[in-house]
């Protein structure tokens, strides 16, 4: 069964949090319909979603309703990695019914050193159990924090054994040579890299596009860098501004302060543990810096 390609920018959308810890529904949909009406996809359950901080049922019901609210899942990825393949079946399952447009899946990530055989047993486990032909993996590479790498020889085996199903992969590796060793090797797969910074040095080797979490902040330059070259051009300083000022602090409090300066929501700055809310000061710095860097939070207090 062949499918169009993936592209495009896609933002792992962060999830807002009350302070009783809850999730706000509405504005989680809210923002994903800006996302979109900014040019991007969206990347539900990704790392900086949070969503190893929350429950199956809450992973779920967000994806439910984004689309509900009027979404186009062809417009989703999700993110179904887990450590028990019985829970990655699930949400894979679910995002399937949906007809979302594919899977990012991370590998099993709580033992570490695992062969390479452990880890390709665990997507045959998945894609044999999920058993659909509409079936897309977006191969999840992010060693800083899973522990557990996707070498290119094991994308190499899935490829081989899987050609239908895997279709793409996330670099978060932050590697060039990474990267360009992927796009050389793989030139039937979508390949994201994790920073817009990133993408925009390898759009000419053929990078799909990028999931990123500065996609959150700065999608509607991000997604026009990505539609042509003369975008690209025009934006890319300010691009790698926003980028540069939140990869100086932890990544998913600055998005989510600065969203919460963009939307006049300070619900937006709530994390669940072990993550932890900017410090005052630290806060102070972030918003002075996304002040200079980023047009639209300059618009939204002016």
């Amino acid at each position: 069964m062949s499918h169009p390609a993936l592209h495009g920018v896609f933002a792992p959308v962060v999830s807002p949090f009350r302070a009783d810890a809850s999730l706000n529904v509405p504005a989680f949909v809210a923002h994903c319909k800006q996302l979109v009406a900014d040019g991007a996809g969206l990347a539900i359950s990704g790392t900086n979603s949070e969503a190893c901080s929350e429950t199956l049922s809450e992973r779920m019901a967000l994806v439910d309703a984004v689309i509900d609210a009027g979404i186009a899942p062809e417009r989703i990825l999700v993110g179904t990695g887990c450590c028990a393949i019985d829970d990655a079946v699930t949400l894979t399952r679910h995002a399937l019914e949906l007809g979302c447009a594919g899977a990012l899946v991370l590998p099993p990530f709580f033992f570490k050193n695992v062969p390479e055989a452990g880890v390709f047993a665990y997507y045959r486990q998945l894609i044999e159990r999920v058993n659909n032909p509409a079936l897309r993996i977006v191969l999840y590479h992010i060693p800083a924090v899973s522990g557990v790498p996707l070498t290119l020889s094991l994308i190499e085996r899935l490829v081989t054994a899987f050609p239908q199903h895997i279709v793409g992969v996330k670099d978060s590796s932050g590697d060039w040579d990474n990267l360009t060793a992927m796009l050389t090797r793989f030139p039937q797969l979508s390949i994201f890299p994790a920073s817009e910074v990133l993408m925009l040095r390898s759009l000419e080797l053929g990078a799909a596009g990028c999931i990123s979490a500065t996609n959150n902040i700065n999608a509607r330059d991000i997604a026009l860098a990505h539609a042509s070259p003369a975008h690209a051009a025009r934006l890319s300083s300010g691009i790698e501004a926003v980028r540069k000022t939140a990869e100086q602090f932890p990544m998913v409090a600055a998005v989510k302060h600065t969203l919460s300066l963009l939307t006049g929501d300070d619900d937006w700055r709530h994390l669940r543990p072990p993550l932890v809310p900017l410090d005052a000061d630290t806060a102070a710095k972030v918003e002075a810096r996304m002040r200079a860097a980023l047009p639209a939070l300059s618009a939204a207090r002016a």
